[in-house]
Protein backbone atom coordinates (compact mmCIF):
# COMPACT_ATOMS: atom_id res chain seq x y z
CA UNK A 1 0.00 0.00 0.00
CA UNK A 2 2.78 2.70 0.94
CA UNK A 3 4.72 1.88 -1.96
CA UNK A 4 1.13 2.27 -4.27
CA UNK A 5 0.75 5.57 -2.71
CA UNK A 6 4.73 6.44 -3.07
CA UNK A 7 4.10 5.70 -7.05
CA UNK A 8 1.11 7.98 -6.76
CA UNK A 9 2.82 10.55 -5.59
CA UNK A 10 5.33 10.56 -7.99
CA UNK A 11 3.32 10.07 -10.65
CA UNK A 12 0.79 13.54 -9.50
CA UNK A 13 4.11 15.51 -9.23
CA UNK A 14 5.78 14.44 -13.14
CA UNK A 15 3.39 14.28 -14.64
CA UNK A 16 3.21 18.37 -15.59
CA UNK A 17 6.92 17.41 -16.92
CA UNK A 18 5.36 15.30 -20.12
CA UNK A 19 2.03 14.21 -19.76
CA UNK A 20 0.81 17.17 -19.02
CA UNK A 21 3.29 19.59 -19.76
CA UNK A 22 1.59 23.45 -20.07
CA UNK A 23 3.32 24.03 -22.88
CA UNK A 24 3.86 21.09 -25.07
CA UNK A 25 0.63 19.24 -24.75
CA UNK A 26 -2.07 21.27 -23.16
CA UNK A 27 -0.89 24.59 -25.55
CA UNK A 28 -1.31 26.87 -22.64
CA UNK A 29 0.44 30.02 -21.32
CA UNK A 30 1.64 30.46 -25.29
CA UNK A 31 1.73 34.97 -25.12
CA UNK A 32 4.93 34.72 -22.12
CA UNK A 33 6.22 31.28 -23.70
CA UNK A 34 6.47 33.32 -26.87
CA UNK A 35 7.31 36.40 -25.73
CA UNK A 36 9.68 36.58 -23.37
CA UNK A 37 11.55 33.40 -24.09
CA UNK A 38 14.39 35.69 -25.90
CA UNK A 39 17.29 34.15 -23.36
CA UNK A 40 17.66 31.44 -20.90
CA UNK A 41 17.31 33.49 -18.00
CA UNK A 42 14.18 35.52 -19.06
CA UNK A 43 12.68 31.91 -19.35
CA UNK A 44 13.88 30.51 -16.06
CA UNK A 45 13.00 34.05 -14.49
CA UNK A 46 9.45 33.97 -16.00
CA UNK A 47 9.22 29.96 -14.79
CA UNK A 48 9.83 30.57 -10.81
CA UNK A 49 7.24 33.08 -11.27
CA UNK A 50 4.82 30.74 -12.27
CA UNK A 51 6.06 28.52 -9.74
CA UNK A 52 5.60 30.40 -6.80
CA UNK A 53 1.98 32.27 -7.83
CA UNK A 54 0.75 28.54 -9.00
CA UNK A 55 1.88 27.17 -5.95
CA UNK A 56 0.77 29.84 -3.60
CA UNK A 57 -2.75 30.02 -5.59
CA UNK A 58 -3.54 26.45 -5.50
CA UNK A 59 -2.73 26.12 -1.67
CA UNK A 60 -5.18 28.48 -0.95
CA UNK A 61 -7.94 27.45 -3.20
CA UNK A 62 -7.60 24.33 -1.75
CA UNK A 63 -7.85 25.52 1.67
CA UNK A 64 -10.87 27.77 0.83
CA UNK A 65 -12.57 25.61 -2.07
CA UNK A 66 -15.08 24.79 0.52
CA UNK A 67 -16.41 27.95 1.58
CA UNK A 68 -16.57 29.69 -1.11
CA UNK A 69 -19.97 30.43 -2.67
CA UNK A 70 -20.11 29.24 -6.32
CA UNK A 71 -21.34 32.08 -7.41
CA UNK A 72 -18.13 33.88 -6.84
CA UNK A 73 -15.39 30.91 -7.23
CA UNK A 74 -13.83 32.51 -10.06
CA UNK A 75 -13.92 35.46 -8.85
CA UNK A 76 -12.23 34.65 -5.88
CA UNK A 77 -9.66 32.34 -7.36
CA UNK A 78 -8.97 35.53 -9.61
CA UNK A 79 -8.14 37.83 -6.40
CA UNK A 80 -5.49 35.12 -4.84
CA UNK A 81 -3.78 34.78 -8.16
CA UNK A 82 -3.80 38.75 -8.46
CA UNK A 83 -2.32 38.55 -4.73
CA UNK A 84 0.65 36.48 -5.66
CA UNK A 85 1.35 38.07 -8.84
CA UNK A 86 1.20 41.73 -6.89
CA UNK A 87 3.92 40.16 -5.06
CA UNK A 88 6.07 38.67 -7.45
CA UNK A 89 6.00 41.82 -9.59
CA UNK A 90 6.76 44.13 -6.84
CA UNK A 91 9.78 41.57 -5.73
CA UNK A 92 11.27 42.07 -9.21
CA UNK A 93 10.60 45.83 -9.35
CA UNK A 94 12.68 46.22 -6.09
CA UNK A 95 15.66 43.91 -6.35
CA UNK A 96 15.95 42.62 -10.28
CA UNK A 97 14.73 46.40 -12.40
CA UNK A 98 16.68 44.68 -15.63
CA UNK A 99 14.86 41.56 -15.45
CA UNK A 100 11.51 43.41 -14.58
CA UNK A 101 11.63 45.65 -17.80
CA UNK A 102 12.99 42.61 -19.86
CA UNK A 103 9.70 40.87 -18.47
CA UNK A 104 7.53 44.02 -19.50
CA UNK A 105 3.89 43.55 -19.34
CA UNK A 106 3.90 39.51 -18.95
CA UNK A 107 4.65 39.81 -15.06
CA UNK A 108 1.18 41.14 -14.47
CA UNK A 109 -0.95 39.53 -16.97
CA UNK A 110 -0.02 35.78 -14.81
CA UNK A 111 -3.06 37.40 -13.20
CA UNK A 112 -5.19 35.98 -16.46
CA UNK A 113 -3.03 33.06 -17.22
CA UNK A 114 -5.06 30.22 -18.20
CA UNK A 115 -2.42 27.96 -17.06
CA UNK A 116 -2.71 29.86 -13.17
CA UNK A 117 -6.30 29.61 -13.24
CA UNK A 118 -7.00 26.61 -15.28
CA UNK A 119 -5.26 24.54 -12.25
CA UNK A 120 -7.17 26.45 -9.33
CA UNK A 121 -10.45 25.73 -11.45
CA UNK A 122 -9.65 22.08 -12.79
CA UNK A 123 -7.53 21.14 -9.67
CA UNK A 124 -7.10 22.76 -6.96
CA UNK A 125 -10.83 23.70 -6.20
CA UNK A 126 -11.85 19.74 -6.13
CA UNK A 127 -8.28 18.45 -4.34
CA UNK A 128 -6.53 18.12 -1.00
CA UNK A 129 -4.05 20.70 -0.32
CA UNK A 130 -1.53 17.96 -0.63
CA UNK A 131 -2.35 16.76 -3.87
CA UNK A 132 -3.12 20.25 -4.76
CA UNK A 133 0.56 21.40 -3.80
CA UNK A 134 1.79 18.11 -6.20
CA UNK A 135 0.43 19.39 -8.88
CA UNK A 136 1.16 22.87 -8.89
CA UNK A 137 4.74 22.14 -8.65
CA UNK A 138 4.86 19.64 -11.13
CA UNK A 139 2.83 21.80 -13.59
CA UNK A 140 4.94 24.77 -12.62
CA UNK A 141 8.22 23.19 -12.57
CA UNK A 142 7.57 21.58 -16.11
CA UNK A 143 6.49 24.73 -17.44
CA UNK A 144 9.70 26.64 -16.47
CA UNK A 145 12.11 23.80 -17.76
CA UNK A 146 10.38 24.07 -21.52
CA UNK A 147 10.61 27.94 -20.91
CA UNK A 148 14.41 27.39 -20.10
CA UNK A 149 14.89 24.74 -22.64
CA UNK A 150 12.84 26.93 -25.53
CA UNK A 151 14.75 30.33 -24.68
CA UNK A 152 18.32 28.34 -23.59
CA UNK A 153 17.98 27.48 -27.70
CA UNK A 154 16.85 30.78 -29.19
CA UNK A 155 19.43 32.33 -26.97
CA UNK A 156 22.43 29.96 -28.44
CA UNK A 157 21.37 30.04 -32.37
CA UNK A 158 20.27 34.05 -31.91
CA UNK A 159 23.67 35.29 -29.36
CA UNK A 160 25.66 32.25 -29.54
CA UNK A 161 25.34 32.67 -25.56
CA UNK A 162 23.45 30.50 -22.83
CA UNK A 163 22.71 32.61 -19.57
CA UNK A 164 24.40 35.33 -20.76
CA UNK A 165 28.18 32.59 -21.24
CA UNK A 166 29.65 32.55 -24.84
CA UNK A 167 29.50 29.05 -25.73
CA UNK A 168 29.80 29.30 -29.77
CA UNK A 169 32.60 30.70 -30.98
CA UNK A 170 33.07 34.11 -33.16
CA UNK A 171 33.08 31.70 -36.23
CA UNK A 172 29.41 30.88 -35.60
CA UNK A 173 27.21 33.71 -37.46
CA UNK A 174 23.95 34.51 -34.98
CA UNK A 175 21.02 33.57 -36.07
CA UNK A 176 19.05 36.72 -36.07
CA UNK A 177 15.32 35.29 -36.51
CA UNK A 178 15.54 33.15 -33.39
CA UNK A 179 15.33 36.35 -31.52
CA UNK A 180 12.33 37.47 -33.29
CA UNK A 181 8.60 36.19 -33.31
CA UNK A 182 9.45 33.73 -35.91
CA UNK A 183 12.44 32.25 -34.33
CA UNK A 184 9.99 31.35 -31.36
CA UNK A 185 7.38 29.65 -33.25
CA UNK A 186 9.70 27.46 -35.17
CA UNK A 187 11.54 26.44 -31.99
CA UNK A 188 8.32 25.73 -30.44
CA UNK A 189 7.37 23.61 -33.66
CA UNK A 190 10.21 21.72 -33.98
CA UNK A 191 10.06 20.99 -29.32
CA UNK A 192 6.28 19.84 -30.38
CA UNK A 193 7.36 18.09 -32.96
CA UNK A 194 10.03 16.34 -31.29
CA UNK A 195 7.83 15.50 -28.18
CA UNK A 196 4.93 13.81 -30.23
CA UNK A 197 7.99 11.70 -31.99
CA UNK A 198 9.22 10.39 -29.12
CA UNK A 199 5.70 9.72 -27.68
CA UNK A 200 4.85 7.66 -31.01
CA UNK A 201 8.22 5.97 -30.28
CA UNK A 202 7.02 4.55 -26.60
CA UNK A 203 3.56 3.66 -27.95
CA UNK A 204 5.40 1.59 -30.60
CA UNK A 205 7.86 0.10 -27.31
CA UNK A 206 4.95 -0.61 -25.32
Amino acid sequence: MAEKGQRNVIAEFTKGFWKENPILVMILGMCPTLAVTTSAINGLTMGLAVVFVLTGSSLIVSIIRNIVPKQVRIATFIVVIATFVTMVDLFLKAFLLDLSKALGPFIPLIVVNCIILGRAEAFASKNTVWRSLLDALGVSLGFTVTLIFLGGIREILGMRTFFGRNVLGAGFEPWVIMLLPPGAFITLGFMLGAKNLIDKKMRERK
